[in-house]
């Protein structure tokens, strides 16, 4: 068994590896949208490692790297392992392994997320010296139960165009949280070219704005100006959301469970919460080498 850096391997070896670590689980991967998922998350491949048995990758752990509350910060963007090697510590051998690589290249922080539910994995990220730092809530629902079909006629006097990432990042005082790393204007900016920015204007102010991915149903971003809401703005969005998914659901993820005024909005048109995530950091600075 080996572990090594993924700087040389090319995206078609990475995605075969990734393929067959998730092969019995019941989503289905397509190379694209795994592909726009790494360029989202910001996957650097010189920092990120997997574990290797006879030149077959049987773990790995790909690392996205970027600033997050002001820290130069890696992010787990996905671990997995081989069905046959799992119960042997393969994610925890590569983790410390990539440790001193993480530090040299300055970073600070390591942050992931991970079910509730799962109790196993949370436990050895505790073990670890992970700290849990917020609880996320997750919503779903397909587009045809969704309470949203009047809103097509609401706010006449909205004017609703496209807009670009430079006036989202200026539109961020409009959220009540600090998204999550995937939700982040960092994550948005690296994968503008998929995703869809929309902007609504009343008399040429802007009032609201969404951002979201047309092929994975995942709505990132979704928030009104404070002195406008109540008045029909966030329906509106979410009716032009809904209007161009490409998918038969929406799905929104990583609302912090003590914010009210998203999950009220996502109540009131049928979109339930499914499940729940914590946020949970290590501190690199600190820990023993």
């Amino acid at each position: 068994m080996e572990i090594r850096s993924l700087e040389l391997i090319g995206f078609d070896e990475l995605f075969e590896g990734f393929s067959n670590a998730f092969s019995d689980y019941e989503i289905l991967f397509d190379k694209s949208e795994v592909q726009s998922m790494l360029i989202r998350r910001g996957y650097v491949p010189y920092l990120s490692f997997a574990a290797y048995d006879g030149g077959k990758m049987v773990a790995f752990t790909l690392n996205g790297i970027g600033m997050f509350n002001g820290n130069l910060t890696a992010y787990d963007t996905g671990t997995g392992t081989v069905k046959e090697y799992r119960g042997r510590g393969l994610a925890v051998e590569i983790f410390r392994h990539s440790l001193p690589f993480l530090r040299q290249a300055g970073i600070s922080q390591y942050l992931l997320e991970v079910l509730q539910n799962n109790h196993k994995a949370i436990g050895v990220y505790r073990r670890m010296q992970f700290e849990s730092t917020r609880d996320f809530d997750c919503f779903r629902q397909s587009i045809a139960n969704i309470n949203n079909h009047q809103s097509a006629r609401l706010c006449d006097n909205l004017r609703i165009e496209l807009i670009g990432t430079d006036i989202v990042r200026q539109a961020q005082s409009f959220c009540d949280f600090y998204p999550s790393w995937q939700n982040s204007i960092e994550s948005i900016e690296r994968g503008a070219s998929d995703l869809t920015c929309i902007g609504a204007f009343e008399l040429d102010v802007l009032v609201g704005f969404c951002v979201f991915d047309r092929k994975c149903g995942d709505l990132t971003q979704i928030a009104v100006r404070k002195e406008c809401r109540r008045q029909g703005i966030g329906s509106r969005l979410l009716y032009e959301v809904i209007r161009r998914m490409c998918t038969d659901f929406v799905k929104v993820i990583n609302v912090p469970c003590d914010n009210s005024s998203l999950p009220a909005l996502l109540k009131s048109k049928n979109i339930p919460l499914v499940n729940k995530q914590f946020e949970m950091v290590m501190n690199l600075t600190g820990i023993s080498k």
